[in-house]
């Protein structure tokens, strides 16, 4: 089921308040009203960005759940926040919020990719996995880059994967794609 207009507001607040709560240390749990949408009732993979005038500052998610959407999406948020490696000697915090800009993508479940230089890019997401290391990027991480497919594919295996650049080529990695649906707000807006 795609997500309307209406759910991503609803999301983008249920995503802004959980967010709020991480970074001020108060706990936050959406109630099944702030969610009960048929939508953002489907167990779904999300991923949560967060960014600080443009620059990165969190992003965790997860391919599937077994938590309705909206309490994934709040759930996500707040690891985003508090819990991304990448950022634990310069966290996120309450004086951050005004400046804080949340992408949320729904995705859809990953499927194997046969042929991995006819993906979109813009359009599809990738995942690679092989010897137990594996990595992702979202859709829309090829056009902020300007990535070619090749690049694409190479950075994800060396970059976040720890694989070496030409693993896609290689029979023993798997290869699967997705697609998102993204949802953008401002955090300062979880207290509206």
């Amino acid at each position: 089921m795609r997500l309307d207009l209406e759910d991503g507001l609803i999301l983008g607040r249920i995503v802004c308040r959980s967010l709020a709560a991480a970074l001020t240390g108060e706990k936050y749990v959406p109630a099944l009203e702030e969610g009960a949408r048929p939508a953002l009732l489907e167990k779904r993979g999300c991923f949560v960005t967060l960014k600080k005038n443009g620059a990165l500052r969190g992003c965790i998610g997860c391919f599937s759940s077994d938590a309705p959407l909206y309490h994934t999406a709040a759930i996500y948020a707040r690891h985003s926040a508090l819990d991304d490696y990448r950022f634990f000697n310069n966290r996120l915090g309450p004086d951050d919020l005004p400046d804080i800009e949340v992408e949320m993508s729904v995705l859809t479940p990953l499927t194997l990719c046969r042929y991995p230089e006819r993906i979109i890019l813009g359009d599809h997401g990738i995942h690679v996995s092989a010897g137990g290391r594996s990595g992702c990027f979202l859709p829309q991480v090829a056009i902020e880059t300007g990535w070619t497919v090749e690049e694409f594919w190479g950075h994800c295996c060396q970059d976040k994967a720890g694989l070496p650049w030409d693993a896609w080529r290689r029979p023993e990695t798997t290869l699967m794609t997705f697609t998102a649906e993204v949802f953008d707000c401002l955090a300062g807006a979880a207290k509206e």
